[in-house]
């Protein structure tokens, strides 16, 4: 007899031979077993995880004859045929040669006669969803009321090409792929059986490649077998596969997620020296950074079918990375891969393609980006809380009144400035006679003649009032002044005018935004997206987007932002907010869409003042719940 390939010799005979199906064994042991069998069984699932070795199991045990309490027993007469392919009662059809409707009028024919030599006649039909429609339509009628001695067993790779009448009429069995475990053993025990041994990592590949199919992972062992000698190696397994070295993605994958160029290129240049297909090598590329990925991600561990050293090797490399990072860099090699399969030179733009993943660099969350600013923020605090120099009391009384109250109109501060000046006046003058006759000690600065606005409002009270005569002291003059300039103030405090030192805003709008971004950066930052435009006593600002300045109309911020304008135009003028069809208010209006709050986040002008600081750029934005 000619040689049996593995696919073929170690196929199951019974149940219990079956790997890696144990739910639907169960219940086909159990339907036997109580008699509970359906005339019409559709088994589905991908390539080589048993259903024609199932169907043909089910035939033998339906029509066995043998004494065994877990048919079938493979000893008596309709098990002996059924296994050696030379039962008349059994009829296995290919669905994709014989699909048409003549085929069905014929199969109809043959099922109205009785079994020759088993109980049961079985027709199994592979492929079945290659049947045409009409073909399914003439099998309607008899698969839903067969003979009594017909059982129709159904096996297709395609469910959802079968038509739902077809469907109803069967009862299903999905057959899932084997997990690694279970073919890992199944193979070594087929090894053993052969008298060969094979190292641990090489039948990882094999099982890898395998990718859950018993008959693809027999084929590729009974390719290996073939190749090597009475022990097969890693070696032996890349070689006669074509498969790229493990090491060797591991290494890569770990020169893209460090930044090193020479070791990314050289392994790239190992892979095409071994003539590698560039398809294959991709595929296996993103494998690696997804078990990588899932490795990383706390809980998804389990959707990985690796063997135990793999497993450790990977969950090494990934934990020295955050998913961020590995997620970003697998986009990138995505897009890449993408781009390899339509370019004319496709070394050339893995290349390239490598050089941009690695100068993407790591994803840093924008949590610890905010966290950073805070601690500069408290840093520069604590720098600008440093004891200032002691000013003169004028000018300090001025700042205070200025800081205060922000609504003072510019000509009562610069009363209060004249009036403050005459009061120091005052106060720092003495007796001639103890100025002039003291002997020793240190001699007191001159008072510095006041300047500029204070130097004005004094001559100006001076002009009207009468110089007093030569025996009064300076002290009656400081009163005299304060009292021309109190009734002044009550009298007409708007006549008095300060119109030289007032600013334009449109000539020195950009001089005032460095002055606000030397105090408070962000709010320079939210006025520079605005068009002002100066209406009457109102300083108006248009925004075209109501989220950037929807942290600038908070009352406080409004407030501290109306205070840089009084201090910097000299002017009275009054901040208002000009938006597109909304109510100009500062409290907060109804609710918001997700998509409204993911802009207004972007936009927010903290997010873009941190993201300027660390050269970085906005990643996803999630919104979570609140808690209280």
């Amino acid at each position: 007899m000619s040689y049996l390939v593995l696919a073929r010799k170690s196929r199951p005979q019974t149940f219990d031979q079956v790997v890696g199906q144990r739910s639907v064994v169960k219940t086909l042991q159990n339907s036997i077993r109580r008699d509970r069998i359906a005339h019409a069984i559709l088994f589905s699932g991908v390539r080589g995880v048993g259903k024609t070795t199932l169907a043909r199991i089910m035939a033998k045990a339906i029509n066995c004859e043998g004494d065994s309490d877990n048919p079938p027993c493979n000893e008596c007469a309709p098990c002996t045929e059924i296994t050696n392919g030379n039962s008349l009662d059994l009829i296995e059809i290919d669905g994709a040669s014989n699909r048409g409707i003549q085929e069905i009028r014929e199969l109809k024919e043959k099922i109205k006669f009785m079994p020759t030599s088993c109980k049961y006649k079985v027709i199994i039909i592979d492929e079945v969803h290659m049947l045409t429609t009409e073909a399914f339509n003439a099998l309607l009628k008899t698969l839903e009321e067969p003979p009594a001695h017909v059982h129709f067993m159904f096996a297709t790779t395609e469910l959802h090409k079968i038509p739902i009448t077809i469907l109803s009429r069967c009862q299903q069995y999905e057959l899932k792929r084997i997990p690694a475990t279970e073919l890992a053993a199944h193979f070594n025990r087929l090894a053993e059986d052969e008298g060969i041994t094979i190292d641990p990592p090489a039948l990882s590949l094999i099982v890898r490649e395998a990718e859950g199919s018993v008959r693809d992972g027999l084929s590729l062992l009974d390719q290996v077998f073939s190749f090597g000698e009475k022990h097969i190696s890693v070696a032996d397994v890349t070689e006669v596969l074509g498969l790229v070295d493990r090491d060797i993605l591991i290494s890569l994958s770990e020169s893209l997620l460090t930044g090193d160029r020479p070791g990314a290129l050289g392994s790239l240049e190992d892979i095409f020296a071994f003539g590698m297909d560039i398809k294959r090598f991709s595929a296996d590329l993103l494998e690696c950074f997804r078990t990588l990925l899932l490795t990383r991600i706390e809980g998804c561990g389990k959707l990985l079918d690796l063997p135990e050293d793999e497993r450790l090797r990977f969950s090494e490399l990934s934990a020295r990375f955050s998913p961020e990072t590995i997620h970003q860099k697998l986009t990138l090699l995505m897009r890449m891969v993408e781009d390899v399969r339509y370019s004319s030179q496709p070394r050339l733009t893995m290349e390239t393609g490598f050089l941009k993943i690695i100068e993407a660099g790591s994803v840093v969350p924008l949590s610890e980006l905010l966290g950073k600013m805070e601690q500069l923020l408290e840093a520069a605090g604590k720098s600008n809380s440093a004891p200032a120099p002691p000013r003169p009391a004028a000018t300090q009384k001025k700042t205070e009144s200025a800081t205060l109250n922000p609504a003072v109109s510019a000509p009562q501060r610069q009363i209060h400035t004249a009036k403050s000046a005459a009061d120091s006046a005052g106060k720092s003058s003495s007796s001639p006679s103890r100025n002039a006759t003291a002997p020793s000690g240190p001699v007191a600065p001159p008072i510095p003649e006041p300047t500029g606005p204070d130097a004005m409002m004094a001559q100006r009270a001076n002009s009207q009032n009468h110089a007093p005569p030569p025996s009064e002291s300076k002290n009656g003059q400081a009163a005299t002044i304060r009292d021309s300039l109190a009734a002044q103030q009550d009298e007409a405090p708007h006549k008095v005018q300060v119109h030289p030192h007032q600013k334009d805003i449109r000539r020195h709008w950009p001089d005032f935004l460095a002055h606000v971004k030397s105090q408070v950066v962000w709010i320079a930052q939210a006025l520079n997206r605005a068009k002002v435009k100066e209406v009457g006593n109102e300083l108006q600002l248009h925004y075209d987007d109501p989220a950037d300045c929807s942290l600038l109309k908070q009352k406080a911020n409004k407030n501290q932002l109306t205070e840089f304008v009084l201090d910097f135009f000299q002017k009275e003028l009054t901040v208002r907010f000009i938006l597109p069809d909304v109510e100009d208010t500062t409290e907060d209006g109804g609710d918001e869409t997700p998509h409204q709050k993911r802009q207004q986040l972007a936009q927010d002008p903290l997010t873009i003042m941190t993201a300027e600081i660390f050269h970085g750029q906005v990643g996803d934005i999630r919104i979570g719940r609140k808690n209280n």
